[in-house]
């Protein structure tokens, strides 16, 4: 049982990269995901190491069979992606919520020793401070925009796993990763619709100077983490998290949105002039986390940004190019 790990979405994009993680330092890992948004190639080259079950994350009966002797459990099923929380929040809430309960009253009933849970920087919305620190209010500041359908379930998500293993004697953790990217991320995430852009505007790279719009002004920030950080950083908590407490998972370098163009721009030899648009309601224009929390317990990576973004936007690259 010591060595039985079950990850809940494990075939996304930072569900996948864990399970790879957790197989190379010899853990028994099951995989749980339905393929909406995970996909099973992302687990290619570990496929005959892990047990995947195919199965919906909300369906209590199946989580609470697929929990049956894990020492652990990762929960990071969850329907992301800023295009769904506007156009699926009533999914995005019945996948978070409900899915969270599955996975709790699963690891209570089987005696689970560790359940870690993976939140969002979205519950800070706007952050008052920066950068943050995990004792930043957690706020939604308008229930009737769609867009917090995300960051709502992820706060109830966060309130379920404090107080259900309160008086437990589970180890239980909340992680909020901050902006992480990486090959293979999807394309609803702001990296890859850069490039997205960058290829139509420039006819398949064709033409060398182009124009492309965006949302917002283009000074908008964010502190951008690459994937391998990431999971360095869960691995440290997942060693030596403390039992009721949050962590940041990220890096604590802004960097702007039309800095961060300009950076992709120039790994595809492009010159690039950004349009400046509207920021879609609810947005924020500013994020990056403190990650002291997480490196008291024992994290010393460097931050792999710039050689993280020109693998990513390479990735991409290709990919645009097959379609």
């Amino acid at each position: 049982m010591d060595d039985k790990v079950l990850v809940t979405g494990g075939s996304g994009f930072l569900g996948s990269a864990l399970v790879k993680r957790l197989v190379k330092i010899g853990k028994n890992v099951i995989v749980l995901d339905n393929g909406s948004r995970g996909k099973e190639s992302r687990l290619k080259e570990i496929i005959n190491q892990i047990t995947y079950l195919e199965g919906d994350v909300t369906d209590e009966k199946f989580v609470k069979k697929a929990t049956f002797g894990c020492n652990t459990v990762f929960h990071l099923a969850f329907i992301n992606g800023t295009k769904f929380f506007y156009e699926q929040p009533r999914a995005v809430l019945s996948v978070g919520v409900k899915g969270a309960l599955a996975s709790i009253e699963a690891a209570e009933s089987h005696g689970t020793k560790t359940y870690i849970m993976a939140s969002s920087s979205e519950v800070y919305q706007q952050p008052e401070n920066i950068p943050t620190s995990e004792t930043e209010r957690a706020i939604i500041p308008d229930v009737l925009n769609p867009r917090f359908s995300y960051a709502g379930g992820k706060l109830i998500s966060e309130l379920l796993t404090i107080n259900y293993f309160r008086d437990s004697v589970t180890r239980d953790m909340i992680f909020r990763p901050h902006n992480v990217f990486g090959e293979d991320m999807g394309f609803e995430h702001v990296v890859p619709e850069i490039v997205e852009k960058l290829y139509l505007a420039s006819h398949g790279w064709k033409r060398k100077n182009v124009k492309i719009e965006i949302q917002g002004s283009g000074e908008e920030t964010r502190a951008f983490c690459y994937i391998d950080d990431a999971i360095d950083q869960i691995m440290a908590l997942y060693t030596k998290g403390e039992k009721g407490e949050i962590y940041h998972v990220g890096i604590d370098q802004e960097i702007s949105i039309s800095s961060l163009i300009e950076n992709i721009a120039k790994i595809l030899n492009l010159e690039v002039e950004i349009v400046p648009g509207i920021l879609q309601p609810g947005s924020t224009t500013r994020r990056c986390p403190d990650i002291g929390k997480i490196r008291s317990l024992g994290y010393t990576g460097k931050s792999s940004f710039f050689e993280g973004l020109k693998k990513t936007v390479e990735w991409y690259k290709t990919e645009f190019e097959r379609i």
